[in-house]
């Protein structure tokens, strides 16, 4: 999308209004209100002649004719003409802060929704940018840096005057006009480049440094400041340099441009007095020229003061462009009705985000509700790869999962998290309490709390705390063990009574007694007639599985009964080798 045409150009039109560019369709839908504006400016644009006019009565009539009571009505035809430009000035503002919280009301959650789509099937890890991007957005919409792109169009009103004053001095308007127009092209090829390559390495420091400081307690305890630290000056410090080249470049020709126009306003009056003095033309239209001509180039002014604004704005608006370009909305016209839990998973093949490589080739197994099925395998099998595309976090670029025979995405997404319970590996838990945490952040009921932290075997731990179920514990739960956040990640994973119930490596850092509540959990899944699928190394989860996969190299290796599975592995390994390939 990017291009190096100046924004007012033909290429910049093209640019941004793609068929496909879904902000700007979404900002299409105002369109009404911004022809409205459109109009306002006009018309606020054909009242600021009037201080012209009305300095042109002054010296042509009142000062000639010394007539106090025309000097009265003029007077007061101005303060009404005032009056109501400033009414008109006022509303434009509201107008435009209203729409300016509308489109962020409106855009914001689909920006959210489109950034965790990213997150998930691109593998962004800067969230925050878009959300910024959207604030840029909105704060130039309702900034004075609009008002110099709606006046301008109008600013040929007031050469057209110019030009009825004397053709001379409507020649020189133009002239001066195409002066700061082509020395705000200039100003603006200068910068842009720099102001380009800035964002790009701030966005990259940033993001470098978002991702290590996660790691604070290792930067800490290993001595890692210093490295750290120098890494990411490395992609900071260009920034700064950028931005300074940027600016000086910037600083020249804006200080250029203002005195340009003052100079060019002011040789206007100078060609009109030389009119006058010849008496081609009266003082009070020299007077009027030389307003018209401030009045003409004042948005070509404002438009360079605001530019760098106005930059950021452009720049925002593509990569929310881009953000928004990757994300379907899933709005199934049918609600489907609750599942039982009946999982196929038909010949999938899935990529990693921004990977072409296959992790799983053509996987195809079935689960029935009441079913407890381990998944096993060595390191890299893609257990946890399959994991995800169970429960619909990756997609398949081939086959499809279907949960009671409809494919996950017929499914509204909303509806789909309550059927479904996921444990990932890597536990994530919320700043918040542990009711909280566990109703996933919905409306807590609480007899639903209590019974899927009783069926984790966490209840008692819970009401030994000092606040119970309503402690807070903290940004991603680090006021609770490993071991405590993964029971009560289990907890949230059962909460709702899902039908499908799918834990990777649940006991990984279990101890012997949450072990022995994590089975106990299962068995409770079992009777409940819950479809329950887990990722474990650990072997002795696997004495109350009904079934194996077993999974090596992104395939299927075998798939069937417990006993089954475990009498093949035996068969095709030595019993120590067998046993090690079961726990790896």
């Amino acid at each position: 999308m990017k291009t190096d045409k100046f924004p007012f150009s033909l290429a910049m039109l093209k640019k941004y209004m793609p068929e496909n560019n879904k902000l700007y369709e979404f900002l299409l839908s105002y369109k009404k209100v911004i022809f409205n504006l459109f109009i306002f400016s006009g018309i606020m644009s054909f009242l600021s002649i009037v201080p012209a006019l009305y300095m042109f009565q002054i010296y042509d009539s009142v000062l000639m004719s010394r007539n106090v009571n025309t000097l009265l009505m003029l007077t007061l035809i101005v303060v009404f003409m005032y009056v109501l430009f400033g009414f008109l000035e006022w509303s434009r503002s509201r107008i435009l802060i209203a729409l300016s919280n509308d489109i962020d009301r409106k855009l914001k959650d689909k920006v959210f929704h489109a950034v965790l789509n990213r997150i998930i099937l691109l593998g962004s890890n800067s969230p925050s940018q878009a959300f910024g991007d959207l604030t840029t957005l909105r704060q130039f919409l309702s900034g004075t840096g609009l008002f110099a792109f709606l006046d301008l169009p109008w600013t040929p009103i007031y050469m057209i005057v110019i030009f009825i004053i004397h053709p001379l001095l409507g020649v020189f308007s133009i002239i001066s006009a195409l002066i700061l127009l082509g020395l705000a092209l200039l100003n603006e090829g200068s910068t842009r480049k720099p102001l380009r390559e800035s964002n790009k390495h701030y966005q990259s420091a940033n993001s470098f440094l978002q991702a290590n400081l996660r790691n604070t307690e290792v930067i800490e305890a290993m001595g890692m400041h210093g490295s750290i630290k120098s890494h990411w000056l490395e992609k900071y410090n260009p920034v700064l340099k950028l931005q300074e080249q940027a600016s000086k470049r910037a600083s020249v020709l804006q200080s250029c441009i203002r005195a340009s126009r003052i100079a060019f306003q002011s040789l206007m009056l100078g060609t009109g007095a030389y009119l006058a003095i010849d008496n081609i033309i009266t003082p009070g239209e020299m007077i009027m020229a030389s307003i018209l001509m401030g009045k003409a180039l004042s948005p070509v002014d404002v438009a360079v003061s605001t530019w760098k604004n106005f930059v950021n704005a452009r720049e925002s608006y593509d990569r929310l462009s881009e953000v928004l370009s990757s994300y379907e909305e899933n709005l199934p016209s049918v609600s489907l009705p609750p599942p039982k839990g009946s999982l196929s998973v038909e010949n999938i093949m899935v990529k990693a985000p921004n990977s072409n490589t296959a992790i799983l080739k053509g996987v195809n197994f079935s689960a029935a509700p009441g079913e407890l099925i381990a998944i096993i395998g060595p390191t890299a099998a893609g257990k946890s790869t399959l994991a995800k595309t169970t429960v619909g976090i990756w997609r398949p670029f081939a086959g499809t999962v279907r949960l009671d025979g409809a494919e996950l995405s017929q499914y509204d997404k909303e509806d789909l998290g309550k059927y479904l319970g996921y444990l990932p590996q890597d536990i994530e838990l919320f700043d918040g309490t542990i009711a909280e945490n566990i109703a996933r952040f919905g409306k807590i009921e609480s007899e639903k709390v209590i019974r899927a932290a009783q069926i984790a075997g966490i209840h008692d731990f819970i009401l030994r705390l000092p606040e119970g179920y309503d402690m807070p514990i903290g940004e991603a739960g680090n006021y609770l063990s490993g071991g405590q956040r993964q029971r009560i990640a289990l907890a949230r994973a059962l909460y709702g009574d899902p039908p499908l119930i799918l834990l990777d490596e649940p006991n990984s850092n279990l101890d012997e007694q949450g072990e022995a509540a994590l089975l106990s959990a299962l068995s409770i899944m079992k009777k409940l007639q819950k479809t329950v699928i887990v990722v474990s190394h650990r072997t002795n989860i696997l004495r109350i599985m009904d079934k194996i996969l077993l999974m090596a190299n992104g395939t299927v290796v075998a798939f069937g009964p417990k006993e089954e599975v475990l009498r093949k592995i035996s068969a095709q390994k030595p019993p120590q080798r067998a046993q090690q390939s079961i726990s790896k």
